[in-house]
């Protein structure tokens, strides 16, 4: 029998031969594509230049990986890469021909784009400061670590409908979006207790749902079983014709939530008789010795080891330049037991860090990005990147904060921002407290660049909520727009989330000037 290396290998001759074929005509756009997602490949909007995504196993980044991806960046020339709102990492701008050059070296090394991309589970996401995190229910890290390794040994082997994204959150506030994709694991503790929360078949995008609460709580030995639950009801139940609607979300439109989570039971009775699944995990445990800081930053969490600290890096977009990475992996790589997590914000933590340490890494990161919540914002690659995107949100984005800082506006009272170049919600805007939609709108018979504006979504097991639509703005006057909530938010000295529900007609007035009719 094959071992998983010599599979994935096997296939990159065909795979390159395909790409070439494609720059030449001979395939089409979507016929490569169809093809090309599940090697974690897509094309570029300009047909001729490529992005790889490399699956970093629930955002933890070994240093072999990120110096793996950095040396191969380096010798393509290229001047960032993109840390993804998945947890994952791409490189943009390079040739079929590096693409299967850099894939054949990355599975030598362990390091796979398989099923990153197309109808394939993708990279189990995770919460960035499993483990470390003040008021966690439990480190979630080796369960998740376990479904990602199980979805890998036979990635090549799955034929599902669409994507399938699991996720696993370390407490109720739910920042891995658990709530919100095909299967969630939220970790719950009751005394000594530990479980997890389930839900099944949310996701965001068209039609986009919350996921639906399995009643009872599930042991963490017992995940696999439900995952192995979810994928054969989603295979044996999911749209295989229609791609609009092949998701698992629309499984629960058609057949009724009491309905779908009788068949998720037999799906779940069958796995646990027909298959051994018990998980028995390792968790890490944390000796590193700490030592206070007295600074306070935005970027800086304590962990919940005495004395630690973890400490945020944000880029712009999720740009990371490489100088910035270098600089990153050799600051770390003298730091006892630190440790780099890529969080779904397009930005990543460095982990375990005294005092002293964190103090440093804070000076010496403190040109990546910006302090604020704005600063921190996401946006998709989005045009001229995205083949299937309709506005450029990361330079939307840039323009914002350049907007922000030619008016000179320091206060950090806005929340980060979710920009989507279309409807897919790759920043997740229809969770986000603010959050735009990339579209294209016909304004006095000229079409114009727009963003539906979403406001109101929010995290959490129990209390999530999908973002309500508020109409759509002109993407020029997105900054001013802004600025405008911002001045108000300022005046009232209130959070986001007070200041809406206590001053909606102001907020009412402000939509006035700036919604199109």
């Amino acid at each position: 029998m094959r071992t998983l290396e010599e599979v994935l290998l096997s296939e990159i001759e065909g795979f390159k031969e395909l790409g070439h074929k494609f720059l030449s005509g001979e395939v089409s756009k979507m016929d490569f594509k169809g093809a090309s997602g599940g090697m974690g490949v897509y094309a570029h909007r300009n047909k001729t230049d490529f992005m790889i995504r490399f699956r970093i196993p629930s955002g933890i980044a070994q240093e072999k990986a990120l110096r793996f991806i950095y040396d191969y960046a380096e010798k393509y020339g290229a001047d960032t890469i993109h840390l993804t709102t998945r947890q994952a990492i791409q490189l943009h701008g390079i040739s079929i021909d590096q693409v299967c050059e850099v894939m054949e070296a990355g599975i030598k090394n362990g390091i796979y784009s398989r099923g990153a991309g197309g109808n394939f589970p993708r990279n189990v996401a995770i919460s960035p400061l499993s483990g470390v995190e003040k008021g966690e229910a439990f480190d979630v890290s080796p369960y998740a670590l376990a479904i990602g390794d199980y979805f890998l040994q036979k990635i090549y082997t799955y034929k599902l409908p669409r994507k399938l994204k699991v996720a696993f959150s370390n407490s109720a506030k739910d920042q891995p979006h658990a709530g919100a994709v095909d299967l969630g694991f939220v970790a719950m503790r009751e005394g000594e207790k530990e479980y997890f929360k389930v839900y099944i078949a949310g996701g965001m995008g068209r039609n986009a749902r919350l996921g639906v609460e399995f009643p009872e709580p599930v042991e963490p030995e017992d995940v696999l079983y439900h995952v192995e639950a979810a994928t054969q009801l989603f295979i044996s139940e999911g749209d295989y014709q229609n791609k609009n609607k092949a998701r698992m979300r629309y499984i629960v439109e058609r057949m009724g939530a009491e309905a779908f989570l009788s068949c998720y039971r037999e799906h779940l009775k069958k796995a646990k008789e027909s298959q051994d699944l018990k998980l028995s995990v390792c968790k890490e445990q944390y000796t590193k010795s700490g030592s206070k800081t007295e600074i306070s930053s935005s970027r800086l969490t304590e962990q919940k080891q005495e004395g630690l600290y973890s400490v945020y890096v944000h880029p712009v977009g999720g740009q990371l330049p490489l100088a910035d990475l270098k600089m990153i992996l050799d600051e770390t790589s003298k730091i006892k037991d630190s440790q780099i997590r890529l969080a779904m914000t397009e930005g990543l933590y460095i982990r375990n860090l005294d005092g002293k340490e964190a103090e440093d890494l804070l000076e010496k990161t403190a040109h990546i990005g910006g302090d604020t919540c704005l600063e921190q914002s996401v946006a998709c690659i989005g045009v001229p990147v995205c083949q299937m995107g309709l506005l450029d949100s990361q330079e939307t984005l840039r323009e914002v904060i350049r907007y922000f800082k030619e008016k000179d506006f320091k206060e950090d009272v806005l929340p980060e921002i979710h920009i989507s170049g279309c409807t897919n919600s790759c920043s997740a805007h229809q969770i986000g407290k603010i959050g735009f939609c990339g579209k294209r709108v016909q304004v006095q018979g000229e079409a114009k660049d727009a963003f539906e504006l979403h406001l109101g979504g929010r995290l959490g097991a129990g209390s999530a909520k999908l973002a309500d639509s508020c109409g759509d703005i002109l993407r020029k006057d997105v900054p001013s727009f802004l600025y405008d909530v911002a001045l108000s938010l300022s005046r009232y000295k209130k959070d986001f989330n007070s200041w809406m529900q206590e001053n909606d007609l102001e907020l009412k007035e402000i939509l006035k000037n700036y919604i199109l009719n």
